[in-house]
């Protein structure tokens, strides 16, 4: 499989996607039977490279359990497939739309078509998932595609262009190696779909590279997703939830809390009960072998600077655990932080977090919190523990974000039969579940002409027909002519 691994070369990504064009329209459309099998290769695939795809994942990481690559990674991948393998026949179904009465004799359906070939550009936090679930949608809605995972993770990158060279042609699925130079020039390519994942800055950049060629785009973007919890809801169910959505892969998850809205006479309780959750969870604070490494010292620094900055400020920085100096043989590790007090200009406030910190903000009253969501960007998730009350129902009706986690943080993400994706600087539009396959596909009207035809009415004899369909359709006037 060809790859481009240290300059930006245009013309051979142009010869790539090139050959996979002239592949796709030399070919019929694959039907079920060829859809299913590429998946199900995909899958085999995944299962024999398990123990490489940890151990890259691991290093480019500088730790990372493969329990959590099992589980955040390789088992949300296989399921993704499964899923679609199951439901595809439905999804590839022709779908029949109404015809009115003056059309009666004709039909009128929607056929899903493969939109062609499909660019999925990959990030770094969850390098493998984040490629092949949706590399396995482009497939089963019988595209081909180009992918262009992270420059940050290069060794599971290259671990996944090896994997799907053994089970795919270059003009079936092509994987492009580099930097944010290949990057840029790949978002550029005139694909017939674009999917990107990351952050919001790169993504405004990609949808203007986009937008030469007018390719249509999913946006898989991030944000700061608030986790609200109501009065009198801190509790061993509630902590337990944050703790895991907000410090698996030390935070490095687009959909993790971001930051928590605490009644005021719940925040000792909130804090106290916090650290004791992370002690459970992480008996050897950032040493604990289950604890994740930051993935670069770039991103390390950053989340030091966005601590510092709250210091400055006045906030109060609270570090659970064993301090990330007496860590002996882990690097980059950073210990669960709750910061308290920040100020809305602080930029811990006001950029994504992507690491093991929280801020906490206290309310009062659950229309304080909704002013406080809705005077910021739209999140990719939102999450509240509590019951599902009047304050919850105000909630959900007032704000909008991409998802929403009723008593769960980032388990949304597992449900294939839901639709993932943001709104706003948060993503634009969709995959998993049928919207993900609807959106690598196109939707084909076809209107069917019946044995007469509409334009025949308009001509004698069936002049007074038509004047009597017209005005079934459009009614009398007042004056009753």
């Amino acid at each position: 499989m060809d790859t481009l691994n240290n300059s930006s070369n245009v013309n051979n990504l142009s010869e790539i996607l090139r050959q996979q064009r002239q592949a796709f329209l030399a070919s019929e459309p694959p039907n079920l039977e060829q859809r299913k099998a590429n998946l199900a290769k995909l899958r085999a695939a995944v299962i024999a490279y398990r123990t490489e795809l940890q151990t890259a994942v691991s290093e480019d990481f500088g730790h990372r359990s493969a329990h959590e690559t099992d589980i955040m990674e390789l088992v949300g991948v296989v399921q993704a497939i499964d899923y679609l393998s199951r439901h595809l026949r439905r999804f590839m179904k022709t779908e029949q739309r109404h015809v009115s009465l003056i059309y009666r004799s004709a039909k009128a359906y929607v056929e899903y078509q493969p939109k062609g070939i499909i660019g999925v550009m990959s990030p770094w936090n969850y390098p493998v998932s984040l490629t092949l679930i949706p590399l396995a949608t482009a497939l089963a809605a019988g595209n081909r595609a180009m992918i262009k995972p992270s420059e940050l993770t290069p060794r599971t990158s290259e671990v996944m262009h090896r994997m799907l060279a053994t089970i795919f042609s270059v003009d079936e699925v092509a994987v492009i190696l580099g930097g944010p130079e290949v990057g840029a020039d790949f978002s550029a390519l005139a694909f017939d779909h674009l999917l990107f994942t990351g952050s919001t800055a790169v993504g405004r950049k990609v949808m203007q590279a986009a937008s030469d060629h007018l390719v249509p785009l999913t946006l898989e973007l991030g944000g700061k997703s608030p986790v609200i919890v109501a009065r009198g809801h801190v509790n061993r169910r509630t902590m337990t939830s944050i703790v895991y959505g907000k410090l698996s892969n030390s935070g490095q998850t687009c959909v993790a809390p971001d930051y928590a809205l605490v009644h005021e006479d719940d925040l000792e309780d909130f804090i106290q009960q916090f650290n004791e959750t992370v002690t459970q969870f992480y008996p050897d604070g950032p040493d604990c072998q289950d604890y994740s490494s930051i993935v670069s010292e770039r991103h390390y620094a950053r989340l030091q600077g966005l601590l510092d900055d709250a210091r400055q400020h006045g906030a109060r920085v609270i570090e659970i655990g064993v301090k990330p100096e007496s860590a002996s043989n882990r690097i980059r590790t950073l210990a669960p932080s709750l910061v308290v007090g920040a100020q809305d200009d602080d930029a811990i406030m006001h950029q994504e977090i992507f690491g093991p910190i929280l801020p906490i903000r206290t309310y009062r009253h659950i229309d304080e919190v909704i002013d406080y969501i809705n005077q910021r960007d739209r999140p990719l998730a939102l999450y509240y523990f509590g019951e599902k009350d009047a304050d919850c129902k105000k909630l959900l009706r007032r704000t909008t974000s991409g998802n929403v986690g009723l008593n769960n943080t980032i388990i949304h993400v597992a449900q294939d039969d839901l639709p993932f994706g943001g709104i706003g600087p948060s993503g634009m539009g969709a995959y998993h579940g049928i919207e993900g396959f609807r959106s690598m596909s196109h939707a084909k009207g076809v209107f069917d002409q019946g044995s007469w035809n509409l334009p025949s009415l308009l001509h004698a004899p069936f002049g007074k027909l038509m004047e009597l369909a017209l005005v079934a359709t459009l009614g009398k006037n007042k004056s009753g002519a």
